[in-house]
C-alpha cells in the first residue's frame, strides 16, 4: 500500500463564517467547496497548498470544545492530549517567510508563540539560536476554534542518518488493548 499524500483533514468548528474569515482572509486558504449536509450541518474545503485540502464540519448541537482532551490546553506549557485526538497541524512554509508570517499573525491579533522556534536533536529538543542540527523551524499558533496549528520550515531533508534513533515504547497500562482487524 503507498499513499500519495494528504487529501484532507477534516475538523470541526464552532462558528463556521468565522472559520472561512480566518482561514481565508488571514491564512490565505481559498474556500474551494461547500456542503450542506442533510442534517442541517455544513462541511466545507479550503484549499492548503500543495494539492492538500483542510476540512471543517459544523453543526449547531456539536459538543463543546475540550481542551486538554481534544485539544492542546497551552502551548508549550500543556501540549499533551488524549489518544486519537488531534495535537496540532502543521503547514510546510518556506523558512524565509517564517518571520514574515508570525509577523503577520501578530498584527491580525492571533494568538501565536512570540518567537521563530528552532527544534534539534538537544536534550529539550529546542535552542534558542539557528544552527547546523536544528531539522524544523515553526512558528505555532491556534485559529478561531482552539486548534493549535504550526508554520512549520524544513530545514533539510528527514530520514537521513541519525535521524531514527528512539525505540517506540510500548504502553504499559493494564486496559491496553490494540485494535485488532474485523472489529
Amino acid at each position: 500500500m503507498r499513499t500519495q499524500g494528504i487529501n484532507h483533514l477534516a475538523l470541526v468548528c464552532r462558528d463556521m463564517a468565522e472559520t472561512v474569515d480566518f482561514y481565508t482572509r488571514i491564512l490565505g486558504m481559498p474556500l474551494v467547496k461547500t456542503v450542506a449536509l442533510p442534517d442541517g450541518g455544513q462541511h466545507f474545503f479550503f484549499d492548503c497548498g500543495g494539492g492538500s485540502l483542510l476540512a471543517f464540519f459544523w453543526w449547531e448541537n456539536a459538543p463543546p470544545a475540550a481542551p486538554g482532551v481534544a485539544s492542546v490546553a497551552h502551548f508549550p506549557s500543556k501540549p499533551m492530549t488524549a489518544i486519537g485526538s488531534m495535537n496540532h497541524l502543521a503547514f510546510h512554509v518556506e523558512e524565509a517567510a517564517l518571520e514574515d508570517h508570525l509577523r503577520q499573525l501578530k498584527a491580525a491579533g492571533v494568538p501565536v508563540t512570540p518567537v521563530v522556534v528552532n527544534h534539534d536533536d538537544s536534550e529539550m529538543g529546542v535552542a534558542r539560536q539557528n544552527h547546523p542540527g536544528v531539522f524544523v523551524r515553526s512558528v505555532y499558533f491556534t485559529d478561531p476554534n482552539g486548534i493549535m496549528l504550526e508554520f512549520a520550515a524544513l530545514t533539510r531533508p528527514l530520514g537521513q542518518a541519525g535521524d531514527v534513533r528512539a525505540t517506540p515504547t510500548r504502553a504499559r497500562s493494564a486496559g491496553f488493548q490494540p485494535a485488532l482487524s474485523g472489529q
